[in-house]
């Protein structure tokens, strides 16, 4: 198995989720795929940024409206016995939070969320996309700070349809009620205020 990210690492065999929680260190963010692990490279200030402001947003959301659960990239949700990938960030909705345990959930999120690296812009675009689409995850998010691109998708009689955007630029989710997102805002420099941004979307 190989560490360096961008490539599919060489396997030997297909590894499980017993695998994959023993093999990779406690705080190093991995994803297993079809039994092959993939360890991640540390993040750009360019992403950490962006995750940091969606996991603030997001996760103030949540809690001000008694949604959910939140998690950050070091969750794993286990799919299958050959898949647990960590998204960088995802929702539970709160009739779905008792599948959560100690060492991550047992099933799909309702929203997975991906920044793309330039290690894991495969990954993110051509392999989680289906996975999450077969594994009944409602809302895919892909913000890919590298191509200034930004996908949203919802699951609609088991497919993956794209969500048009509001003047081109507003976002609605349709897991989170009442939830909306300037795409602007993920581009900006400096990156504006995630409290002062929740404040506008409640209409504070």
């Amino acid at each position: 198995m190989k560490n360096r990210l961008g490539s599919a690492p060489t396997v030997h065999r297909r590894y499980t989720v017993k695998d994959f929680y023993r093999l990779v260190p406690d705080g190093q963010k991995a994803d297993l795929i079809d039994g092959v692990i993939y360890m991640a490279s540390p993040d750009s200030t360019e992403s950490n940024d962006i995750n940091v402001f969606l996991i603030c947003l997001i996760k103030a959301y949540v809690d001000h409206k008694g949604l959910g659960y939140v998690s950050g990239s070091r969750f794993a949700y286990k799919l299958d016995e050959h898949n647990a990938p960590e998204p960088d960030v995802a929702f539970v909705r709160r009739e779905r939070m008792g599948l959560i345990h100690k060492t991550g959930m047992t099933g799909p999120p309702d929203i997975a969320v991906e920044i793309v690296a330039e290690e894991s812009e495969e990954r993110d675009y051509d392999v989680k996309k289906p996975l999450y689409e077969a594994m009944g995850v409602q809302e895919y998010w892909i913000i890919d700070p590298l191509g200034m691109n930004i996908e949203f998708y919802h699951l609609v009689a088991g497919k993956y349809e794209p969500m048009p955007l509001e003047e081109g630029n507003i976002f609605h989710s349709e897991v989170l009620s009442g939830f909306w997102l300037n795409i602007h805002w993920l581009f900006a420099r400096p990156m504006p205020s995630a409290y002062a941004k929740l404040r506008e979307i409640l209409g504070e």
